[in-house]
């Protein structure tokens, strides 16, 4: 089991796990309060993000830093022919107008186009400013004339006609390339006549303090709202993540560092990746979907060693792993094999944090059977090598965690916003801890107001919204940003995140209870989807739940029941009820009995992006929902 290994060499290198200290700051009560961890990359003092593929091409020219799938093949890219397609790009962008500081929207998902236009943008000296491939014409045209793009790189032409449709009525509207329709060459071309000269002069006037991108947030209410990063705060968050990360992946797992990106680039995290790995000379490739049946392919193609995802994800390919056993008639063997991953996982990590003596004889045993014949597939699943993985954007539930640690895979979870520029907090790469996100990334600081709302400082946080000055005192005050979220700070400056200030209910006894919790756990166990925690102003919590559509056909199909059984039946089915009580019952565990949920019903239909009830980011939109739903609920509460 390589993770063991990579945790044996580990411990011989404590001056790896020491680099970044955490400094703690308590009240008079003695309860932690405060946590900052001191840099490991200094401010840069010149330059930007535009120079990292030049500074590539001049250092390693041959280094192989993307790859790029055309037609079956993931073909090299190296530093001195990304440096190239860059500068080609940016002489066709200043040729069709882009002045220094104009803006330029990509409306794309992830694909290797859009991380040469991103830097190309810069290299013009122009903003980028991404947006989700499956935004709506309302939501285009707010973000167009909200930042003033005039210039727009969609992917497809049902992209094209969003934005056509969204601008109709603006009084002067953005050229648009289609990437389908060979936008960077016709870019190319476009610029051709232009010296290489200009670029290079355009990149040379860009400093720390020069805005990068204008990235609106998702919001789960009211209308996104733009936060301006410097590229000061991208490098901040890169070159700190970077020093803390690639060491370990270096010296301690002695692969060579690779990853496959298929975060939404319209999301920060997938960009400040992007821009990691091209500091770092981490090979990257590109998967446009994160759904599950087509990123897997993917995955065994590119065999990525670590992959950064969010806790969707993780929660799939465990299930996948589920309903495969199932099939084959082996679904006790499955839940037998994840109840010794939780306790193995758990007893090592122990071992290793010096906290315990480590699993047994016996547990030994059963590990290496069940390796044989379940979590060694669940490996072959990632590709076959990944050893790491990165896990934000929500709680990953912390017996999933240990599950992936049992089959080789560390998961590492981080948090941050969009304002925080990505990860502000991130567990160490040698003292994992299931359950928490970490103390604060090299050169940030974590403070827990008396409400309980974690306030974030250090030179990865925006410093306004865009024409947005009320929004920008409302959460910045003496440069420390509040989040919004609720948590807590342990004895070595570790973050929990216990839930949105917005989203606490209050019951009509008076108890506060944090749906995010019961929430996460709900969604880690098929056959449940998406689910909406309720009973604010009532006698006691309940749930809205969703059925998976996937789950549901697997469920179906074990029992031999015909595939287009109505959802109508399905949801009074007995059975089908008591598989979704254990999945409220595993929730239940991690609450008071006052808190826990008393009642659910299932609803029919899904909480998607297309009917405006999930954000590109995949959080429920509570507000939209509740309103969707309000005679389901009532009807909880008649009962």
């Amino acid at each position: 089991m390589g993770v063991r290994k990579d945790l044996k060499r580990a411990k011989q290198r404590t001056d790896l796990a020491i680099r970044a200290k955490v400094e703690i700051t308590r009240d008079e009560r003695g309860v932690v309060r405060e946590a900052r961890t001191t840099p490991l990359a200094p401010p840069a003092p010149t330059g930007s993000t535009a120079d990292l593929p030049f500074t590539n091409a001049t250092e390693a020219p041959d280094a192989v830093v993307l790859r790029r799938k055309q037609g079956d093949t993931w073909h090299p890219v190296t530093a001195t022919a990304f440096a190239r397609e860059v500068t080609a790009t940016a002489k066709g962008l200043i040729a069709a107008g882009l002045e220094p500081g104009g803006r330029v929207a990509v409306m794309s998902r992830t694909r290797y186009e859009w991380t040469v236009l991103d830097f190309a943008i810069w290299a013009a000296g122009g903003q980028t400013v991404p947006v989700y491939a499956t935004s709506s014409a309302e939501q285009v045209e707010w973000i167009i004339r909200d930042s003033g793009a005039r210039f727009v790189v969609t992917e497809t032409a049902e992209n094209a006609d969003t934005v056509t449709t969204g601008t109709a009525g603006h009084q002067e509207r953005p050229r648009v390339w289609q990437l389908d329709a060979q936008a960077l060459t016709e870019l190319r071309t476009l610029g051709a006549d232009l010296p290489d000269e200009e670029v290079t002069k355009r990149r040379a006037s860009l400093t720390p303090d020069t805005v990068a991108t204008i990235c609106y947030t998702s919001g789960t209410t009211g209308k996104p709202k733009g936060c301006v990063l410097t590229h000061a705060n991208l490098h901040a968050e890169a070159a700190n993540t970077v020093e803390l990360l690639h060491p370990i992946f270096k010296e301690v797992t002695r692969q060579v560092a690779s990853t496959l990106l298929f975060l939404p680039l319209a999301h920060i995290l997938g960009r400040t990746l992007q821009i990691a790995c091209l500091m770092a000379r981490i090979e990257i490739g590109h998967c446009p979907s994160i759904k599950p049946d087509e990123l897997r392919p993917a995955l065994k193609e590119f065999r990525p060693t670590f992959l950064v995802g969010v806790p969707y994800l993780f929660e799939k390919i465990h299930d996948t792993g589920r309903a495969t056993a199932e099939k084959l008639g082996r679904g006790a063997s499955f839940d037998r094999a994840d109840r010794i991953a939780v306790r193995f996982g758990e007893q090592y990590l122990d071992k290793f944090l010096d906290r315990g003596k480590g699993p047994g004889p016996g547990l030994y045993a059963a590990w290496a059977l069940y390796d044989l014949l379940v979590y060694r597939r669940v490996r072959k699943e990632l590709g076959g090598r990944m050893r790491y993985a990165i896990s934000g954007g929500s709680p990953l539930d912390r017996n999933l965690n240990l599950f992936f640690y049992a089959a080789g895979i560390i998961v590492y979870e981080g948090y941050g916003l969009t304002e925080t520029t990505a990860a502000a907090t991130i567990v160490p790469p040698l003292k994992p801890r299931p359950g928490t996100v970490g103390p604060p990334v090299p050169g940030t600081a974590v403070r827990i107001a008396d409400d309980g709302e974690v306030l974030i400082k250090g030179g990865i946080v925006f410093g306004a919204y865009w024409n947005n000055p009320a929004a920008t005192d409302a959460v910045l005050t003496d440069d420390w940003f509040a989040t919004g979220d609720l948590g807590s700070l342990d004895e070595d400056g570790y973050l929990t995140i216990t839930g949105r200030k917005k989203d606490i209910i209050v019951t009509s006894g008076g108890k506060n209870v944090s749906p995010a919790v019961l929430e996460d756990r709900l969604r880690s166990r098929p056959p449940v989807g998406q689910c909406l925690v309720v009973g604010d102003n009532r006698p006691f919590v309940a749930a809205l739940i969703t059925l998976e559509p996937e789950a549901i056909s697997h469920w179906l199909s074990v029992r031999r029941m015909p595939a287009d059984t109505p959802l109508s039946e399905l949801v009074k089915d007995p059975r089908l009820r008591a598989d979704v009580q254990k999945a409220v019952d595993y929730a239940n565990e991690a609450v008071s009995r006052a808190e826990s949920i008393r009642a659910f019903t299932l609803v029919e239909g899904e909480f998607t992006e297309d009917n405006g009830m999930l954000t590109p980011s995949l959080k429920v939109k509570r507000h939209a929902v509740l309103s969707a739903y309000a005679q389901d609920i009532e009807a909880i509460y008649r009962k």
